[in-house]
């Protein structure tokens, strides 16, 4: 189900603990996988079970119990608000009904065009800097006035053409 090159960078985090402790990399291996696949089918939750020689219910109960994973097809670029209450008040619930008045769409929803997926999420580590979004998981963007809510959705659409 994934490539060689998926495998090859699960067995790289497998390595990293002892052999009867494999499950240890599930996170690890569904974050690879996510990037390849774009979300986490149940089929690909399958996959990841048993190359860690687990039960799938079990990957499964990690893949939906952190926000990080996309159980459901997601745009190509995922925007992540912090709505946690540190963000809230500094404005995060602004900048989220913000993005939702520009985009159209709430959260879990994607765009028409499939370009942007907004998701809502908890702490992100970033308190200081809120508002906070995060996109794709991989990039922080902190102080997210409207302004730079604007160059950020006129970066990613741009980029989804």
């Amino acid at each position: 189900m994934l490539s060689a090159e998926a495998y090859k960078q699960i067995d790289r985090e497998l390595a990293k603990y002892p052999a009867e402790q494999k499950q240890s990399a599930v996170m690890s291996a569904l974050r690879i996988a996510q990037v390849e696949k774009g979300w986490l089918s149940p089929e690909v939750v399958e996959d990841v079970a048993n190359y860690l020689g687990m039960p799938p219910i079990a990957v499964h109960e990690v893949a939906t119990f952190y926000t990080m994973y996309n159980n459901q097809p997601v745009g190509k670029f995922k925007v992540t608000v912090c709505t946690n209450l540190p963000c809230v008040l500094s404005g995060g619930n602004k900048a989220a009904h913000y993005l939702q008045e520009k985009l159209g769409i709430h959260f879990n929803e994607t765009t028409a065009d499939g370009a942007i997926t907004l998701k809502e999420g908890e702490c992100m580590g970033s308190c200081g800097d809120a508002p906070v979004m995060l996109v794709n998981n991989h990039r922080m963007c902190s102080f997210m006035s409207n302004e730079k809510i604007d160059a950020l959705l006129n970066e990613l659409q741009g980029a989804a053409k």
